[in-house]
């Protein structure tokens, strides 16, 4: 099923928080993957954690998790969710000269957390680019996207 609205738009044009009082309560899960990608120099600092300011990697998956917790305060429309867990990995390629970053975000109800997994991504990438700009200033944030989702009235989504 495609949508063919954008639900956060009233019948006059108005932007609206969607209501979600009717939805059934279910078990939700998005997942969103993104990587940053940076000097050989720069990733040797994080893999050593001899970065200047510390452990890297431990410090964007604290940012990763506290962003998913806030995220409907970042996104004006969005609800604000009770989430039950968020897990914020991230892997180091050496081929690539990246960190890749994956976020699973869940709850228990009536709307879905593909804004929260995608939040946390974006953040624990800003925050290892915030970490290392003093050495490299030219890393690049990319391929930020929903990978999969499941739950709800559309059920269980998969990326291609």
């Amino acid at each position: 099923m495609t949508q063919q609205t954008l639900t956060h738009f009233d019948s006059a044009g108005q932007a609206h928080m969607v209501d979600v009082g009717s939805k059934t309560e279910t078990a939700r899960v998005a997942r969103a993957a993104g990587s940053i990608f940076m000097k050989p120099e720069t990733l040797a600092l994080i893999r050593s954690g001899s970065a200047k300011k510390g452990d890297v990697l431990g410090i964007a998956r604290i940012a990763a998790i506290q962003a998913a917790k806030r995220t409907g305060d970042l996104i004006p429309l969005c609800h604000p969710i009770a989430l039950t867990g968020v897990t914020a990995d991230f892997s180091i390629d050496e081929n690539e000269n990246a960190v890749h970053c994956e976020v699973v975000a869940e709850c228990f109800g009536r709307t879905g957390v593909e804004m929260e997994a995608l939040t946390a991504t974006s953040t624990g990438l800003l925050t290892i680019y915030d970490m290392c700009k003093a050495v490299d200033r030219g890393m690049r944030i990319d391929n930020i996207r929903l990978l999969e989702k499941a739950g709800g009235k559309s059920g269980h989504w998969v990326a291609v």
